[in-house]
């Protein structure tokens, strides 16, 4: 690549932060789902959005150039494929993720990326003066809008999970951290010979109800309200622990790790699904959410080997790593 040419592709990248930032408004304003059925104008979509028809006309346009919407020469706005998956009713939905990366007060902690690149601490908790998880718990709505997504993005990636292990010898799969449950109801759709306990805070498994009778496996689901880092429930088979363990430093997840040590049977496993580092100059997804971790949770992506020894001072043998996909992978554990 010659110089000129790597300083375009350069600026390019460096641009992307203003590609993300609007195709989150547009999935704030559910554009996509607005437009599903059929053609509409700025105009219109300003009117059912309550926008600036000139602006939100910008915004389309823009968002039409790299193939999100398509505006046609009548002026009119459709969908593309891509766009398709800003519906929130689209089988695998990316809207409730971009809107929850759209949202300022996340952002403001990406914005001080600096400060924990030099200091090695937390952005989130030098732009808020407080952690994320404390400053979701004093603003619920930021809270539903993080819980709507992280369940889009456990329906995304249960398919994976399902395809690349069998769940079917489990009798109890509990979800530790599970949120409002999309993932265990997956599973227990697929596994119609296990029961399951959903576990997480109080209020977040407080609508998990809902989401067990829609995929039809209420009825073989306990939901226990509780901290994970206090104790669990006891009598699960397999214990799983999905996109938890990369929110926490070393010593808190050995306490969380200890406590599912303590409440799984003998002969159980635990299932840990994160995303596991690749060797360098690959895996640039995990890598760039490993710093989203520093920003946000305060919290890392670790490698094979990093798990196997974490893991191990709880009480813990990996048994086996599987790539279940792009972004996920399955360590699979068994009390030693």
């Amino acid at each position: 690549m010659d110089p000129r040419t790597a300083a375009f592709e350069l600026i390019r990248m460096v641009n992307e932060y203003r590609v993300s930032q609007a195709i989150c408004v547009a999935a704030t304003l559910g554009i996509a789902d607005h437009i599903k059925d059929g053609k509409r104008s700025a105009a219109e979509l300003a009117e059912l959005t309550d926008t600036h028809p000139r602006a939100l006309y910008r915004l389309l346009r823009a968002l039409a150039a790299i193939g999100i919407f398509h505006e046609g020469e009548d002026g009119l706005f459709s969908l593309t494929p891509l766009g398709g998956a800003l519906r929130l009713d689209a089988e695998h939905s990316a809207a409730p993720w971009a809107t929850f990366v759209g949202q300022p007060y996340y952002r403001q902690a990406w914005s001080d990326l600096l400060f924990s690149i030099k200091t090695g601490k937390n952005a989130f908790r030098h732009a808020h003066g407080k952690g994320v998880w404390e400053y979701r718990a004093e603003h619920p709505e930021e809270s539903l809008i993080f819980d709507r997504a992280m369940g889009a993005n456990s329906k995304n990636v249960a398919a994976a999970l399902l395809a690349s292990y069998d769940f079917s010898p489990f009798s109890v799969i509990m979800d530790v951290g599970g949120g409002r449950g999309s993932l265990l109801a997956e599973i227990l759709a697929a596994t119609p010979d296990s029961r399951g306990i959903l576990f997480d805070q109080p209020h977040v498994v407080a609508t998990a109800a809902q989401v067990m009778e829609a995929v039809g496996v209420a009825d073989r689901c306990d939901i226990v309200g509780g901290d994970f880092l206090a104790a669990l429930p006891e009598g699960a088979d397999a214990l799983l622990l999905k996109w938890i363990l990369h929110d926490w430093d070393d010593e808190t997840n050995v306490a969380i790790l200890k406590n599912c040590r303590q409440a799984i049977r003998a002969d159980g496993r635990l299932l840990v699904f994160e995303a596991v580092l690749a060797p360098p100059n690959e895996g640039a997804n995990a890598k760039f959410a490993d710093i989203n971790m520093l920003v946000g949770p305060d919290g890392q992506e670790r490698t094979a080997a990093e798990y196997r020894s974490l893991l191990a001072r709880a009480g813990f043998a990996v048994t086996d790593i599987i790539a279940a996909g792009p972004h996920i992978s399955i360590v699979e554990a068994r009390p030693a």
